[in-house]
């Protein structure tokens, strides 16, 4: 199948008198593992409840898998992986028990990928999951969902409060469906998200601030520290600088389009006495608070 699998256009969230999603436009790339980061309240939680038709009155459009999200039903569900943080699961069952009830609805529930996973991850097969802990929960929850090979694995919040070693086999199991499934993850562990995710989109109140390629935005972004005897700042800055700070001998700010020829020469421009230029690459967690900051205080 072509095109691709998540896409939104103008999609619009009220609870009450709260606009949770303001004119969402959103694109999951066929075959990406798409990360969608923003702090709580953002909308994150809400958008994939909307995809996955589990929040109605919302307005504008949502598809999934080419069908609008509020036509959902077996066929498409047959074709998504759905792992929520605060899903509930039968916790009376045992592990084997909450995969044999499963096992039915999928036809393409593959039994050697199921062993694979409960092989993976060490399930205890005999406990009920009232007595696992969150990460066997989670681990539970993920198998019951890639043993029928998905084509879109949907995952809200999946690393929350988990520990380092469970998070790494969780990535790990992941990154082994990349090559045949789409993935949409919503996270807060940035530096997870950064080590694995091929594309990122920032909502921030409801916004899509951007949505681009991992390698994109993280070229694109540099800390830029300039050595030069001001106290203040030229009232006329390039529109590309954001998060200004000024010392006596120091300017710090950041570079939102990073070209090292033009940089150097904007900088030139705007402080000829310079005496000089450190550039060092951000990482995707503070990339993502420098935004934060400046939306926070554009509004």
């Amino acid at each position: 199948m072509t095109g691709d699998p998540i896409i939104t256009e103008q999609l619009n969230m009220r609870y009450g008198k709260h606009l949770v999603l303001d004119g969402l436009n959103l694109r999951v790339p066929r075959g990406s593992v798409y990360a969608l980061i923003g702090s709580n309240g953002a909308g994150k939680t809400t958008t994939l409840q909307i995809l996955m038709n589990l929040q109605r009155g919302a307005t504008g459009s949502a598809t999934v898998l080419g069908v609008d999200s509020r036509k959902l039903g077996v066929p498409e569900y047959g074709r998504i992986g759905y792992v929520s943080e605060g899903q509930e699961m039968p916790e009376a069952m045992t592990v084997a028990e909450f995969l044999s009830f499963w096992r039915p609805f999928y036809p393409t529930w593959d039994v050697a990928r199921e062993r694979e996973l409960l092989e993976h991850f060490q399930l205890p097969m005999d406990r009920k999951l009232k007595h696992l802990s969150r990460g066997m929960r989670m681990k539970a929850a993920l198998a019951s969902s890639l043993s029928y090979r998905p084509e879109l694995i949907v995952l809200d919040e999946p690393f929350s409060g988990l520990d380092p070693l469970v998070r790494d086999e969780l990535i790990e199991e992941l990154l082994s469906h990349a090559e045949e499934s789409t993935i949409l993850i919503s996270s807060h562990d940035l530096a997870e998200i950064e080590s694995f995710s091929s594309h990122v989109g920032f909502l921030d109140e409801g916004r899509m601030q951007f949505s681009e390629e991992m390698a994109v935005l993280s070229e694109r972004f540099r800390e830029i520290e300039v050595t030069v005897g001001i106290t203040s700042l030229p009232a006329s800055l390039p529109a590309s600088w954001m998060q200004m700070q000024a010392s006596p001998a120091v300017v710090r700010f950041v570079e939102t389009q990073w070209d090292a020829g033009r940089t150097a020469h904007e900088v030139q421009q705007t402080f000829p006495d310079a005496s000089g230029l450190e550039v060092r690459a951000m990482p995707l967690r503070s990339i993502f608070v420098a935004l934060a900051k400046s939306t926070r205080k554009a509004s």
